[in-house]
């Protein structure tokens, strides 16, 4: 059976909006994607709250998402697929998130992951569009407007990057928008259209 990693940040990881705690796995999308999957694919579920995947994060090495990468990946070299959903947490007001450290964090994510298995398949999820709601939660404390202009101005990098270098996209913000309980994280219900939308994706276009 083959493996798909789903690495990511706290959407990957269920983050609850409404109560700050975790989405079960029956109700976050890479759990639902198990279930959906369950008879092609082995998901291996790799979130983490406020991981960064181009900036060294001073919270810790599994939020430092390029860093925690290599050192996972030298345990899981089978990977057959892997799902990167990260991009969010660089728009916070500590770091420098522009398109050229978008452009160069992309590559060295995939150079991370083709090094260990240059026949591991890449889907690249863009960050979340974050909305203004995110500015009535405690959210507000790490990122502010310019982190809104950040993730719009990298947000073609992405989809350009998976084009230009043959890697598959898959785009959450054409299904769905942040709750509004804090404008950065999903609903239960966006968990489950995530999910089943992604799982026609990737059965129809990688099985």
């Amino acid at each position: 059976m083959k493996k798909i990693l789903c690495y990511g940040d706290s959407n990957t990881f269920g983050y609850n909006p409404e109560t700050g705690g975790r989405y079960d796995k029956n109700t976050r999308w890479s759990g639902i994607l198990s279930y959906l999957l369950k008879e092609n694919y082995e998901i291996i579920e790799e979130g983490m709250n406020n991981r960064t995947a181009f900036f060294k994060n001073p919270e810790g090495l599994k939020q430092s998402g390029s860093e925690y990468l290599s050192i996972y990946l030298q345990d899981h070299k089978n990977i057959d697929i892997c799902i990167l959903n990260l991009g969010t947490n660089d728009a916070q007001i500590f770091y420098p998130l522009d398109k050229e450290a978008a452009e160069k964090g992309l590559q060295n994510l995939v150079d991370v992951i083709k090094n260990i298995n240059p026949q591991t398949k890449i889907i690249i999820v863009p960050p979340v569009k974050i909305t203004q709601d995110l500015f009535n939660s405690g959210f507000a404390l790490m990122f502010d407007k310019n982190s809104i202009e950040k993730i719009q101005n990298v947000m073609p990098i992405f989809e350009q990057f998976a084009r230009d270098n043959n890697y598959y996209y898959f785009d959450f913000n054409s299904l769905t928008s942040p709750s509004k309980f804090d404008g950065i994280h999903y609903t239960k219900e966006s968990h489950q259209i995530i999910a089943t939308k992604f799982a026609e994706y990737i059965l129809s276009a990688l099985i």
